[in-house]
């Protein structure tokens, strides 16, 4: 049997799966796609993620790849803020092609086994009276055939519509907010600058993400509440560009390099970061907004807490207190930067809040960038 089996090569699949490997433990990895492969995403790793990767010996690779990023400039109604890293924290620009790969390649380095085109459907449980407790996985190949494949500790991976968690009742779609992306790369004018800012655009029912990536191109990302039917996905992100002057003059009538992403609902609740024989991680955990560009940062932090509680495992072979001890441990580590996001998450779900927010920007810029500063953990 094996020891420990992931659903899900995105980063914190390959982060808890090296991490698991590096101390000995025999991990199978599993993703329906083949890598490289395209990833709606804001393609930014903030200043902490940055430092998280340094910690555990991830350095080079797609990150020398990047682009530094030197801080953020946040729009409201009225309202403009630039905060800039210290001199010694910087983010970095990437395509998640090319990160998740990187990432991916390094799990396996490090003796994970990984095998592309395996889509897990449900996680395997076995039942009694009492409780119920996962012991793998079932999954479907490419060529429909579905096999039951056991696991001492099964980690879910497998992103906000996971299925292995929704299998078991504990993720689900909020009946608020309903916000879906619309995502796409386009030609950038000008040669990148030694470090970039990168952007945030927030309007009453939306906002927009922008940052300089790698290969002439700007990803931009447009965030909106119940999107309108009928449109085009290109279309409707036009649509709301058009509506704020600065976004329309730099992308209203831009053409996109490569087809619009769409993902949606985001948000997603668990009720708890597992269960006997199962730990989730990633976006399968709980989703993040990508308003705080904090996303990447969180999921490679619980992949790595659950990773040590998975070891723990491992080595007593008792699962007695070890998912109430990870939902603790991911308060410690991860709960007030999930406080702050709920919270920028209420705030902006309404216009009244958008536009409070805009004049306390503009009354009190400081404190918006402190704001800024410490969420990206360059403080």
């Amino acid at each position: 049997m094996l020891d420990v089996l992931i659903a899900g090569a995105g980063p914190a699949g390959a982060i808890a799966a090296r991490a698991l490997a590096l101390r000995g433990a025999r991990v199978l990895l599993i993703d329906r796609e083949t890598f490289p492969r395209d990833k709606l995403c804001g393609d930014t790793l903030n200043p902490g993620a940055i430092e998280l990767l340094r910690e555990v010996n991830l350095t080079g690779g797609a990150l020398a790849m990047g682009l530094p990023i030197a801080g953020m400039r946040v729009t409201g109604p009225g309202a403009s803020v630039v905060a800039r890293y210290r001199d010694d924290r910087r983010g970095v620009s990437v395509r998640r092609r090319d990160l998740d790969l990187w990432l991916l390649n390094q799990a396996v380095a490090a003796g994970v086994r990984f095998e592309p085109g395996l889509t897990a459907q449900s996680a395997l449980t076995v039942d009694s009276a009492d409780f119920v407790a996962v012991r793998g996985l079932v999954i479907r190949d490419r060529s429909g055939v579905v096999t039951r494949m056991p696991a001492s500790v099964t980690i879910a991976a497998d992103g906000r519509r996971s299925a292995v968690a929704r299998s078991v009742g504990l993720g689900a779609n909020p009946a608020s907010p309903r916000r879906w992306a619309y995502g796409a790369y386009f030609h950038a004018d000008n040669p990148a600058p030694e470090a970039v800012i990168g952007e945030m655009h927030v309007r009453a029912g939306w906002y927009a993400g922008a940052v300089r990536v790698p290969g002439d191109l700007i990803n931009v990302c447009v965030v909106v509440d119940r999107p309108p039917a009928g449109l085009q996905p290109i279309e409707l992100m036009r649509s709301f560009l058009r509506r704020d002057p600065e976004l329309s003059r730099r992308f209203a009538t831009a053409e996109p390099v490569e087809p619009v992403s769409v993902l949606g609902p985001l948000a997603v609740d668990a009720s708890s970061a597992g269960l006997p024989g199962l730990f989730l991680v990633g976006d399968a955990a709980g989703f993040v907004d990508p308003m705080t560009g904090d996303g990447l940062n969180l999921a490679m932090r619980g992949a790595l807490v659950a990773a040590d509680e998975a070891m723990r495992v491992l080595e007593s072979g008792d699962w007695t207190g070890a998912v109430e001890r990870l939902n603790v441990r991911r308060q410690q580590v991860l709960g007030s930067k999930l406080r702050f996001n709920r919270w920028v998450r209420r705030l902006t779900a309404s216009s009244a809040g958008v536009y409070a927010a805009g004049l306390a920007a503009a009354v009190a810029p400081g404190i918006v960038r402190k704001m800024i500063v410490e969420a990206g953990d360059a403080a």
